[in-house]
């Protein structure tokens, strides 16, 4: 393997890794009574509030429902996408 495709590996490995970090939070929203800076959900929180918190105060939640990780999925999806996919810019 060349070092290019060591990192199409890496940074497609990373954004899945958060794209799915961000699904787990979706689904942790529908539970708001679970507490988030306990040991094994603190490990989904803190690599995804950095990216939550900014996206909270530009867009606030809409009746009550935080779309803040679904908007986060689009766009780490289409930057994979880009970087990555079977046309990106990393192949």
């Amino acid at each position: 393997m060349t070092a290019m495709d060591w990192t199409n590996l890496g940074v497609s490995l990373l954004l899945g890794l958060m794209i799915f970090l961000f699904i787990l939070r979706i689904v942790l929203s529908w539970y708001p009574q679970v507490e988030l800076n306990r040991f094994p959900l603190n490990a989904i929180a803190l690599p995804t509030e950095p990216f939550l918190s900014p996206t909270r105060k530009i867009i606030p939640p809409l009746g009550g429902v935080d779309i803040s990780p679904i908007i986060w999925v689009g766009i780490i999806s289409l930057l994979r996408e880009i970087l990555v996919g079977q046309q990106g810019l990393l192949r």
